[in-house]
């Protein structure tokens, strides 16, 4: 089944933009994603096409009106059906890899891009929307958010990426680690040279030191990751303590009661 996306937004000319190019675009015309882009005006009543209005209690801006928003989610939802109801707002939980991972294994994702000062908090929470952010700053509207999100997806999606081992090794990947550095040809730039362990031709001594690289940069560059990483790992039980767990399991179905 092909993966579908399907933006609600002011802005539907911005759809797909670069994601029809490079990789993203030649598994758009392979078909192994889909995207549609709504217009929000056209769900708008008056003939003024009024998606926003001032806000209660006042302030600074205008808002994007519930009634509207609510008819244009009805119709994003209805052709996207299983797929989440995504609202990116500076608001919401931190878009992250595991996120990532979570809505490319999905059937899509339907995505609200909001502007001016947000949206009416009553629709969010009749929809159900998962509230998303891009990061601790804040865009002009949600259009460049969707684009970074759903690139992010697309390179999952199966026959897109060349490589499976290139996710696998790259920063934020199962490890929670950033990715080593890298380096090609010429050997010697500019006086710099290649670590000499990269032209040994010994890969389990490549292995190692890409992995030695890859903590010290996390735990210098994203101390946050990198103890999330030290816990992840602590958490994990050891081989022999796996091995005796099993044994327990094992003692218990065969009606034997595990040795304390």
């Amino acid at each position: 089944m092909t993966w579908r996306a399907t933006i609600l937004t002011l802005f539907p000319d911005m759809f797909p933009g670069p994601l029809g190019l490079s990789l993203a675009g030649r598994a758009l015309r392979e078909e192994r994603w889909a995207i549609e882009a709504l217009d929000i005006r056209s769900f708008a009543t008056d003939r003024h096409r009024t998606v926003d209005d001032t806000p209660f209690g006042g302030g600074a801006g205008m808002v994007m009106r519930p009634d509207v928003l609510d008819v244009a989610c009805e119709a994003a939802t209805s052709r996207n059906p299983g797929a989440p109801l995504v609202y990116l707002t500076p608001r919401g939980r931190k878009l992250d890899q595991a996120l990532v991972r979570e809505l490319a294994a999905g059937p899509g994702v339907t995505v609200l891009c909001g502007r001016y000062e947000g949206v009416d908090q009553r629709v969010i929470e009749a929809r159900g929307m998962l509230e998303v952010s891009a990061g601790d700053f804040v865009l002009s509207g949600g259009e460049p958010a969707a684009l970074l999100m759903l690139d992010a997806c697309i390179r999952l999606l199966p026959g897109v990426m060349g490589g499976a081992a290139s996710a696998e090794e790259e920063s934020h990947g199962a490890e929670g680690l950033l990715e080593y550095p890298h380096y090609t040809r010429p050997a010697e730039w500019q006086g710099r040279k290649v670590p000499e362990v990269l032209l040994s031709g010994h890969h389990a001594e490549v292995a190692r030191w890409r992995r030695a690289e890859a903590e010290a940069a996390t735990r210098t560059r994203r101390p946050d990751l990198w103890e999330q990483h030290i816990l992840r790992h602590r958490a994990e039980p050891t081989p022999r303590a796996s091995a005796e767990t099993k044994q327990a399991k094992v003692g218990r179905l065969d009606g034997h009661p595990a040795a304390a």
